[in-house]
């Protein structure tokens, strides 16, 4: 097992990549802190941990609330007395809204989900990481983050930020034993699409120009074998990078 003995929190783990990420790492050996703002669906994960042998709880978080954010690693140190691996999964998308038509509300909402709930999440990680020189941050980033145009201008901006922020803490606490990676998915079959109720026409008429181009769309489970990957001593020498997982579809 790659994981035994370690704790790790996995934000959005109620679908998805999430799920995925949050199922194996139980499988591994990990115990498992299964986060979402979806009660149902992530108690519906522990539930499929602990019936296979697993060790996992649920704690119910907004990550675009501070004081939740906090809570979520307050409550894992309180149950498991660690933490190990921090993943940072949830996220939303934006409607395609290019920048003519952004609203603050829809651009200040997209970076609170995708960005500021990173870098808070980060920032508590690191004040237990730090101590015992060791710790280990996935960010899921996206495609989105390394090109113009995959999704919306809140989006795309919020992804870049992602990366910008994944090789940030990678390099600085490189000598504390501390690592930090993204990885960049292409069109993965997640549940993601729910967040997009009213695609703008001209936003998504751009963003998908080069949908053609794309050879397939990824399962869960193949982002979360990635993820596990980066997590194990198996990625001991990989700080800072960003894996794409896309089929290939940006190699064109």
């Amino acid at each position: 097992m790659k994981l035994e003995g370690k704790v790790a929190v996995v934000t959005g783990g109620a679908s998805g990549m999430g799920k995925a990420i949050a199922l194996l790492f139980a499988k591994e050996g990990a115990k498992v802190v299964v986060s979402d703002i979806h009660e149902e669906g992530q108690s519906a994960v522990v539930k499929e941990i602990t019936e296979n042998g697993g060790t996992a709880i649920g704690i119910t978080a907004n990550v675009a609330n501070k004081e939740h954010v906090e809570r979520l690693i307050d409550e894992t140190l309180q149950a498991f007395g660690s933490l190990d691996i921090l993943v940072n999964n949830a996220g939303i998308m934006d409607n395609f809204v290019p920048a003519a038509e952004v609203t603050d509300e829809l651009w200040e909402k997209v970076f609170a989900v995708n960005v500021t709930s990173v870098m808070r999440t980060t920032r508590k990680a690191l004040s237990i990481f730090l101590p015992q020189k060791s710790g280990v941050i996935i960010n899921i980033a996206s495609v989105g983050g390394l090109y113009g145009s995959r999704a919306g201008a809140a989006y795309t901006a919020s992804k870049h930020a992602v990366i910008g922020l994944t090789k940030n803490v990678a390099f600085q606490y490189a000598k504390e034993g501390i690592r930090c990676n993204a990885i960049a998915p292409g069109g993965v079959s997640t549940n993601i699409g729910a967040t997009i109720t009213a695609p703008n026409p001209f936003g998504m008429e751009r963003a998908m120009a080069g949908a053609a181009l794309n050879p397939r769309a990824g399962e869960p489970e193949e982002i979360a074998s990635i993820a596990l990957f980066l997590a194990s001593d198996d990625a001991s020498f990989l700080n800072g990078a960003v894996i794409v997982a896309d089929a290939g579809w940006t190699a064109y």
